[in-house]
């Protein structure tokens, strides 16, 4: 039996003029892995914003601010860090804002997604870096 994957959202309740902020967690929904948009829109964009720039629903309640993901390239010299960027995916790297490698967040999440199929993995990995890499700030 497949486990349930799990994702951290924020959930934002407006009423009145209080804004109360819960973290709940839920199913990740199932993406192509053809697709890094779409992808990108499902797992990056509550933390990172849809733009990439960090501003995402989810990212007040992370103890550090999510990255601006539109400047890796520009921290880079102007080169964007492809292959950092996907062991960060599949969680071969270090970054504490997506726990340690011990407690990575996608790597074992597209294992389980994908019925353990590591090609399928690092497919996924790919094509989300490339989009990542496409909304690089000019």
């Amino acid at each position: 039996m497949r486990r349930a994957i799990l994702i951290t959202l924020l959930v934002v309740a407006v009423g009145g003029a209080a804004v109360a902020q819960e973290v709940k967690k839920v199913p990740a929904k199932y993406t192509s892995p053809s697709s890094g948009a779409e992808m990108y829109k499902a797992y990056c964009a509550s933390c990172h914003g849809a733009d990439g720039k960090g501003g995402g629903p989810a990212s007040t309640a992370l103890k550090t601010k999510a990255a601006d993901l539109t400047l890796l390239a520009k921290k880079n010299g102007g080169k964007f860090p492809f292959e950092h960027v996907a062991q960060l995916v599949v969680g071969e790297g270090m970054v504490s804002a997506h726990g340690n490698k011990e407690m990575p967040v996608w790597g074992p999440a597209f294992l389980a997604m994908d019925q353990r199929s590591r090609s399928v993995v690092m497919l996924r990995a790919k094509n989300l870096t490339q989009h990542i890499a496409d909304i690089q700030a000019k």
